[in-house]
């Protein structure tokens, strides 16, 4: 009985002994070990040195980190949107945009450059709305009411253009000669009309600027042109899509000399 009792008091001290002993020998899997904070510095020496191969991955490195503080991301997300732009990465740079202005939507000089990119990218609306919102955010920023006003007097002209695409430079409600009818019934034909009475008509008032005579000469070359198509029209031989392609080439020629 007193051997037993021994046996009791000697496992109960063993016990008690064994866990108060710290158990080095297994992790808890209770506490991670912390990173410490991405040293930003490298990022910022590519962006100086304006290496964008480092600044592509040093400051990637210290975007994705949760410990960067948000003036850094913002930093580096800019330096790196700049790279991929140089690289001509446009989805890429228009994303790494979107990020800082998640950050902060305030900032005039990132829409400028992000409408820039949709603009490279031929979405106009969406570029115009972010010249519009930098120029509102900052009405002295100068890139970005450049960037408004040429976009705006760009898609005027495409608006221009669209309402006479298709268009002959006469009326095709008036129209009595078969090439006439034929041109009015093929938009390709009717735009290469209209392209060539554009380019002559300039043609014709640079050359009798230059001299009177001159100008009449360009009018009569212009008359006998018509004179040959509307006469030739229909052979067999005649090709008036030809003829008239041949006609616009040749004054394009005589406008850049």
């Amino acid at each position: 009985m007193r051997d037993r009792l021994k046996f009791l008091i000697l496992a109960v001290v063993s016990f008690l002994v064994c866990t108060a002993l710290p158990n080095r020998g297994f992790a808890t899997g209770t506490e991670t070990e912390k990173e410490p904070p991405i040293d930003p510095a490298p990022c910022f020496a590519a962006i100086s040195a304006n290496d964008d191969d480092k600044i592509a991955s040093l400051c990637g490195a210290l975007i994705d980190s949760d410990k960067t503080v948000k003036a850094d991301r913002i930093k580096a997300l800019i330096a790196r949107a700049g790279a991929f732009s140089r690289r001509d990465q446009i989805d890429r740079a228009i994303a790494d945009y979107d990020s800082v202005l998640r950050f902060d939507a305030t900032l005039a000089d990132v829409h400028n450059a992000r409408g820039e990119l949709w603009r490279k990218k031929g979405d106009r609306p969406k570029a115009l709305a972010d010249f519009g919102a930098a120029i509102k955010l900052n009405p002295d920023q100068q890139a970005a009411r450049a960037n408004y006003k040429a976009l705006a007097q760009e898609l005027e002209r495409l608006g221009a253009l669209m309402a006479v695409a298709g268009k002959p430079s006469f009326n095709c409600a008036t129209a009595k000669r078969p090439v006439e009818k034929a041109i009015c019934a093929n938009p390709e034909l009717a735009n290469l009309d209209r392209e060539t009475n554009a380019v002559n008509t300039k043609v014709v008032r640079d050359a009798t600027a230059a001299s009177p005579s001159a100008g009449r000469a360009r009018q009569r070359e212009q008359a006998d042109f018509l004179a040959s198509r509307n006469a030739s029209f229909g052979r067999a031989d005649y090709d008036l899509q030809k003829a008239m392609r041949e006609r616009l080439d040749h004054l394009l020629a005589v406008d850049r000399y």
